[in-house]
């Protein structure tokens, strides 16, 4: 299993302050969030509500400063950006970016669907992913130019060939106009795909369409911890990640389009004019 990170303008990424690879110091990042998140799953929930539908628990912000406890001991001159403590992070040199929990409504709920998502970039270019999913002990990782995995097996996004032939997962995020606007267009697409599932997990969903278990995946509202691993995942398996419009994506864009590299295609085409941005 490789665990260099490849080379970038800037030369390779260094060993950590205790000699470990980025990828390890991911691992050992997401397997301290697990144990805080675990202990806490299925039981009663300390919550705070910071909008309609989007929740911060206390094992998010216990699982936040753990990692950044690890990162800060590990690469004390690399910037992290994350989710609960809004960390202001350079937007040049190496940056961690992390979700210490993605989909905390899911987790409060008791709902078995959530993850700890980390990514190393280089300026905003992601460079090492680990999406870990502690339920059930998953691990979704790449590194850049050396593939994607999946509990250690090598992954595959999927190949259908048409929005028809699709399984469709989305989000709705928390924009309300946009998500109605989704919806509309899921309505006109209806029955025109296999099945569709709304997930409660950007960084899952795109997980899931990096190794094929969603034909695409679609998404309206997200910041860089949601998707920064993710991107990698699904390049790296593959698939074809764009944004909402079909531009370039970026760990700042806004929504994405993600999976089977044709099915993909196929949706932009049938979204092309409609209201759903």
């Amino acid at each position: 299993m490789a665990t260099d990170l490849p080379s970038t303008s800037s030369g390779q990424a260094p060993l950590s302050k205790s000699g470990k690879s980025p990828l390890e110091v991911a691992r050992l990042c997401a397997r301290e969030g697990e144990r805080i998140v675990m202990a806490a799953f299925g039981g009663a929930q300390d919550v705070r509500v910071k909008g309609r539908g989007n929740l911060v628990t206390a094992a998010d912000l216990a699982s936040e400063r753990a990692i950044h406890e690890i990162l800060a001991a590990e690469y004390p001159d690399h910037s992290v950006l994350s989710e609960e403590t809004a960390a202001t992070a350079r937007d040049e040199g190496w940056m961690w970016v992390v979700d210490p929990l993605d989909g905390t409504h899911n987790y409060a709920r008791g709902i078995p669907f959530f993850c700890i998502n980390i990514a190393l970039c280089y300026g905003e270019e992601p460079l090492v992913a680990l999406t870990y999913e502690p339920v059930r002990g998953e691990e979704f990782w790449a590194q850049k130019g050396e593939g994607a995995f999946v509990n250690g097996e090598r992954m595959q996004a999927s190949q259908r060939e048409s929005v028809r032939a699709s399984l469709l997962a989305v989000d709705l995020g928390y924009n309300d106009k946009r998500a109605a606007h989704l919806l509309a267009l899921l309505q006109e697409m209806w029955p025109g795909m296999q099945s569709a599932r709304i997930v409660g997990s950007a960084a899952l969903g795109l997980a899931y369409a990096a190794c094929g278990r969603f034909d695409l995946f679609v998404h309206h509202m997200l910041y860089p911890w949601d998707i920064a691993a993710g991107i990698l995942l699904v390049r790296e398996a593959g698939g074809a990640i764009s944004d909402r419009d079909g531009g370039p994506v970026t760990i700042r864009s806004e929504g994405i389009v993600a999976g089977a590299p044709e099915a993909h295609a196929d949706f932009l085409r049938l979204a092309a004019g409609r209201p759903w941005r």
